[in-house]
């Protein structure tokens, strides 16, 4: 038997009723603007309890989907606000639009609808609001990336003291993403576990001869983290699920795996009077052989290839000094202390050039100052829209060029 999903709302004229179904357009008339802008969009919000609920959460509201309607989600005013952020809406206001919207339907008895009709209903509340097609275009890219099941990977690199924790966890909360894999976490259990891969001093206690052995030694030891993510990984592409990996130990290049940027790599790496030993190179190569396999073989299923996006972040000398001599007082490295300071340091502005010579390849870099932190965050923002702007594009040029090819 199928399913009647109409419902019944008062007459705008005021006699009688009207029936309407889902399928129908629900958004206000025209006429009725003026006086909605006057009334609804500007009531106080009916925030009943301590923890910000409303009287409006009681009520489901059914959100139909497919071109037969044949099932639905029950609208959540709090996904849609975490949703509306990631459009770079305010907090405060994503809530009041998804409150609002929510209001709009329930007052109105509209509690079934197609999410055509929904989204025409937000958008001209984001309109009303001042968040025009801009906001608009955002909101169904995202739309778009969710449903095709992009796999999204952010990498945070940077040294000691750059912020890669708070970027990583502020560009989470914003773009909706609840995975953060933490490499330093990894990196300890690997360094002090039974029978560990790597060695029970850190690197930053240990004292290297030159700059290539520190950076064959820290290129080893971040294939070894990257083998301890596999698990997360491997899970992520195959859900197309959007996970951020931060942390010391992320080499750009072991993630960078398609065949330009595997070529790339190495030419980069092979030259100038800093450059990275050949065995690095021959390790690097074998582990994106075995990463462009695992693509290939999504290929051949039709799923999308997954959208990497390494971001190094990078502090002013004197300020990122600072930071680190302040770090390394209150730092403990159990049996292993350090002895030289300005050794340390320069090592880890070492291991710093090495992370930002990745540019070429698609790494980009970010200066990272406690005076423009708000700025700061709001370009990685806009450039990991972009970047996944251009991920689904390219998924969708897949797709086609698939089609056609059947």
């Amino acid at each position: 038997m199928k399913k009647d999903k109409s419902v019944v709302i008062e007459n705008p004229s005021g006699s009688g009723v009207a029936k309407t179904s889902s399928s129908n357009r629900l958004f206000v008339r025209e006429e009725e603007e003026s006086e909605r802008k006057q009334t609804t969009y500007d009531f106080p919000l009916p925030i009943v309890t301590r923890n910000g609920s409303s009287k409006y959460d009681f009520v489901k509201v059914k959100v139909w989907l497919g071109d037969n309607a044949d099932h639905y989600y029950v609208l959540s005013r709090f996904l849609l606000s975490r949703m509306l952020t990631v459009t770079k809406i305010p907090n405060h206001t994503a809530l009041k639009i998804a409150l609002e919207l929510k209001k709009l339907l329930v007052d109105n008895s509209l509690l079934d609808v197609s999410q055509s009709d929904l989204e025409t209903n937000l958008f001209k509340l984001m309109n009303w609001r001042g968040y025009g097609q801009e906001y608009i275009s955002r909101y169904r890219m995202m739309t778009r990336f969710h449903h095709q099941r992009v796999p999204l990977v952010i990498l945070v690199c940077g040294t000691a003291c750059v912020g890669k924790s708070t970027i990583a966890t502020q560009l989470a909360q914003r773009l909706n993403l609840p995975n953060v894999l933490q490499t330093d976490m990894v990196y300890e259990l690997l360094r002090t576990s039974t029978d560990a891969p790597l060695a029970s001093s850190p690197l930053l206690a240990r004292d290297f001869s030159s700059s290539d052995e520190l950076i064959t030694e820290f290129c080893r030891e971040c294939r070894i983290v990257r083998k301890g993510l596999a698990g997360d990984l491997k899970k992520a592409m195959k859900d197309g699920k959007p996970i951020i990996i931060e942390g010391m130990h992320v080499d750009p290049s072991i993630y960078l795996i398609d065949d330009g940027n595997t070529n790339k790599n190495a030419e980069k790496m092979s030259k100038g009077p800093e450059s990275v030993p050949e065995n690095i190179t021959i390790h690097n190569m074998k582990d994106q052989a075995v990463e462009r396999k695992a693509i290939h073989k999504r290929e051949k299923s039709g799923a999308p290839e997954p959208v990497v996006i390494p971001i190094v972040l990078k502090m002013a000398e004197f300020d990122h000094k600072a930071l680190l001599e302040e770090w390394i007082s209150t730092r403990k490295f159990s049996s292993y202390p350090i002895k030289d300071k300005d050794k340390l340091i320069s090592n880890l502005n070492t291991i710093q050039d090495y992370l930002c010579s990745f540019t070429s390849q698609g790494s980009e870099v970010a200066n990272i100052s406690t005076t423009t932190f708000p700025q700061t965050l709001d370009w990685l923002h806009n450039h990991l829209l972009q970047r996944i702007e251009q991920g689904i594009s390219s998924a969708s040029k897949e797709n086609v060029g698939q089609h056609d090819e059947t």
